[in-house]
């Protein structure tokens, strides 16, 4: 059947992109886990479906569709847990290399005269190129109002509502024709596929520079470091030797230092990341149940959550904040959006009646407060750069996982004040 067929598909290149992600062992064993469940139930509905040919009822119908449902829930999770470990950049480089594999099936399914592989090649590729408007749309949300994200989306709104369309019609046109000609009984030494090839060649093309498009755009609020996370610490891995008219530049750019820290280290703040990854996924689960638009609140915690992104990002050489000063006014813009947070909450609960709720919605507008201050402090993060010998020692642990830990506990206080608000709001 088609539905099992291309959900299979789904799954491979779902496995595909877990190849590209580069989180602790924990992280990818639990991934291949929702792999091999979601396998499991595949073949369930490969089973149900065989009996459903074989004999048709309504009792094989039901369990059909009571294995086709259980296995799409696993992949969505599996789809869940993809996206929250995988970037958007490295998805990008999938999708793109996915869409060029789906063309050449397309082309060689039109020299073997094959309609069926070429609908379906054509398939796979109107489905990544959805799945790339959904995923970058995804995370245009968390990103605030801006020329940035209107050309971005500009660009999601052309392979969705333009590009998609046209390529589906101009797929369809030669797939109608091959089986026309499987019919009539043509064979392949009595027909010229050049145009057919060409044909689906530049609808292909429609498809693959929308998708670079969008790649594009999305790079154009990127930094050089981090347009190839491949090689996020290999460059600098190399340079055992100081450079006089390198190193006043890396002084300058805290960024590139903390790129520099000892492995060890790094491996120590990845796992301070990956605890605050936590906490932020607590976050942005508590903030989904609630529609931002008029809920002031919802805006500043989504707002406060994403500075706090850039700032772990900085711990790790990443991201748009270059240097320490760049991370003090990070740190300064967050404690003023927990400011006018803490108005906002604190209005509710005078507003509220007396309750447990409200205590605890005041208990953790102090706690905003306090993480605030730390937050200020603890943005001072200074790596500094020695000369031993020929070698740079270069240190700033301790300010760096101090960092991270404050931005972890101040987002969890956020959540809560967040839980507690809408409770108090409607007591």
């Amino acid at each position: 059947m088609v539905v099992p067929f291309f959900l299979s598909c789904e799954t491979e290149g779902i496995s595909l992109c877990v190849l590209n992600i580069r989180h602790n062992v924990i992280e990818k064993f639990q991934l291949h886990f929702y792999i091999a469940k979601s396998n499991v139930h595949f073949l369930q509905v490969v089973n149900a479906a065989y009996l459903l040919s074989v004999r048709d009822s309504q009792v094989a119908r039901n369990n059909m569709d009571a294995f086709k449902n259980a296995w799409i829930e696993k992949v969505k999770l599996l789809t869940m847990a993809v996206d929250a470990m995988i970037t958007v950049d490295d998805f990008l480089a999938v999708s793109e290399a996915h869409i060029i594999e789906d063309v050449k099936s397309g082309i060689q399914a039109v020299i073997n005269r094959d309609g069926y592989l070429l609908d379906r090649s054509a398939g796979g590729i109107r489905g990544r190129s959805l799945r790339v408007c959904n995923v970058v749309d995804s995370e245009m949300d968390l990103v605030a109002a801006s020329s940035y994200r209107d050309r971005v989306r500009m660009a999601t709104k052309l392979l969705r509502d333009d590009v998609i369309d046209q390529f589906a019609d101009r797929a369809e046109k030669v797939v109608n024709k091959l089986e026309k000609e499987a019919v009539e009984g043509i064979s392949g030494d009595n027909r010229d596929y050049t145009n057919d090839v060409d044909e689906f060649i530049e609808a292909s093309e429609l498809v693959h520079n929308a998708v670079k498009e969008i790649r594009n755009a999305l790079l154009m609020n990127r930094n050089p470091e981090d347009v190839d996370s491949d090689n996020e610490y290999e460059e600098d891995a190399g340079t055992n030797y100081p450079d006089s008219r390198n190193q006043t530049a890396d002084v300058e750019n805290e960024q590139k230092i903390m790129r520099r820290l000892p492995e060890e280290e790094k491996r120590k703040i990845q796992e301070q990341i990956d605890v605050f990854k936590i906490a932020q996924s607590k976050f942005e689960r508590e903030v989904a149940k609630w529609d931002e638009t008029g809920n002031d609140i919802i805006v500043l915690a989504k707002h406060m959550c994403m500075i706090m992104m850039n700032m772990t990002d900085f711990t790790r050489g990443r991201g748009s904040l270059k240097t320490t000063m760049d991370v003090i006014k990070a740190a300064q813009e967050i404690s003023d959006a927990g400011a006018k947070l803490n108005s906002l909450a604190k209005q509710i609960g005078d507003e509220s009646v007396e309750s447990e709720t409200k205590k605890d919605l005041f208990a953790y507008l102090q706690r905003i407060t306090l993480y605030c201050q730390q937050l200020n402090i603890t943005s001072r993060v200074k790596a500094d750069v020695q000369q031993v010998g020929n070698e740079l020692v270069v240190s700033g642990l301790e300010s760096a996982m101090s960092l991270i830990q404050t931005a972890r506990n101040l987002l969890n206080a956020v959540v809560l004040t967040v839980k507690a608000a809408y409770i108090a709001s409607t007591k």
